[in-house]
């Protein structure tokens, strides 16, 4: 008589252990070797033409150990931009210059975004031979711009005529269709920290009483349409969306952030973008109650993969993925001066300090000159 060995179904569907910092994770149909992502950031080191500096071939496959990198904040026309020495994708001297750095990322088997920029409001008339910036509404804006004439005023913009706001939609598009043929494995549209995707998202800084204005419907219209446009590009696997709920600069606001935030986030996934990347501290917006984080409720009304951002490190990073309050987590200043940031987390290794003085502008000092781990 043989005797068999009783599985109970509870054993049987018990879930196996919860995923870490260092598993992978498949975004789409790209497989990741870790959760850890290079966060955007501005380092404001683009040449002549707002080309990609050819040090950021160096500076990305540096940090190609990260499961995805997304770029540092890229315009899509000559009316995005708004800082000095940005890169863009608009001309085909930028496409050239992004596919000489995305061609270095692939060799040491690196996936690399685009993230792309319009700032909107945010900028000067230096940047556009005179003229105003545009923005949803004609609102002054409190904050200085950086321009080759040093940090100046922001000047209040001039509100886009509803004929111009296709143009918009279509600036997003090209762009994604210039990172496609620069090699980018995907896009992250740049909808958070008071540019223009988030600048007609909030009721704050969009007065509007057209057709992209006035109920939150209205104010999520161009939003929606940039992603549908850039998704129908690259497929909605291969874009994500940067989300800022509580971003204060810039004079931004809005009456109900976590309507706001939640209602968008579920029609981005209604759209089966890959991701969304949130921009929230781990300990609460700053005089916000933590118990009014957006991120839990974002967490529940998107499907699709969820980054977040904003004071992690390794052990709150960690955390937040085994409790599946994150999917991938993006680390910025940590970043920027250790290259090699997943080996240190894996090894528990001392990190370098970053320099901010060279954190913007500049050439290879703070840059590309962070040691890594002796090996």
């Amino acid at each position: 008589m043989s005797v068999q060995t009783a599985i109970s179904p509870a054993a049987s569907t018990r879930p196996a252990h919860p995923p870490t910092l260092f598993s992978s994770y498949t975004l789409g149909n790209i497989v990741l070797n870790n959760r850890i992502v290079l966060s955007p950031m501005t380092r404001s080191r683009a040449i002549e033409g707002n080309v990609a500096n050819p040090l950021a071939a160096t500076y990305y496959v540096q940090r190609a150990s990260a499961g995805l990198m997304i770029t540092e904040g890229t315009q899509v026309s000559p009316q995005g931009v708004g800082y000095i020495r940005t890169p863009g994708i608009h001309s085909p001297e930028q496409v050239a210059g992004w596919q000489r750095i995305t061609n270095a990322v692939h060799q040491v088997g690196g996936t690399i975004f685009a993230q792309l920029w319009h700032v909107g409001r945010v900028s000067h008339s230096d940047f556009h031979g005179g003229e105003l910036p545009v923005a949803p509404s004609a609102l002054p804006v409190e904050g200085e711009a950086f321009t080759l004439n040093g940090r100046v005023k922001i000047p209040t913009p001039r509100a886009l005529e509803t004929s111009e706001i296709r143009g918009i939609v279509e600036q997003f598009r090209k762009g994604a269709e210039n990172a496609k043929a620069a090699g980018f494995d995907g896009v992250e549209l740049h909808g958070a920290n008071g540019y223009v995707l988030d600048q007609f998202l909030r009721d704050g800084s969009n007065r509007r009483t057209d057709a992209y204005g006035g109920n939150l419907d209205k104010r999520m219209r161009l939003p929606l349409e940039v992603a549908e446009a850039v998704a129908g590009v690259f497929g909605p696997s291969r874009v994500g969306y940067k989300l800022s709920p509580y971003f204060a600069g810039y004079s931004m606001s809005d009456s109900n952030p976590l309507v706001t935030f939640t209602t968008i986030a579920a029609e981005l996934g209604k759209l089966g973008i890959g991701y969304l990347h949130v921009s929230e501290a781990i300990a609460g917006p700053a005089k916000i109650d933590s118990a009014v984080r957006a991120t839990p409720s974002i967490r529940d009304a998107f499907d699709g993969t969820l980054i977040v951002n904003d004071g992690y490190d390794a052990a709150a990073a960690e955390a937040a993925i085994a409790r599946g309050q994150a999917d991938l987590v993006a680390f910025g200043k940590p970043f920027i001066a250790n290259p090699d940031l997943p080996l240190r987390y894996r090894k528990g290794a001392p990190l370098n300090a970053p320099d901010q003085a060279t954190f913007y502008a500049g050439e290879e000092k703070g840059y590309v000159d962070y040691p890594a781990l002796s090996h």
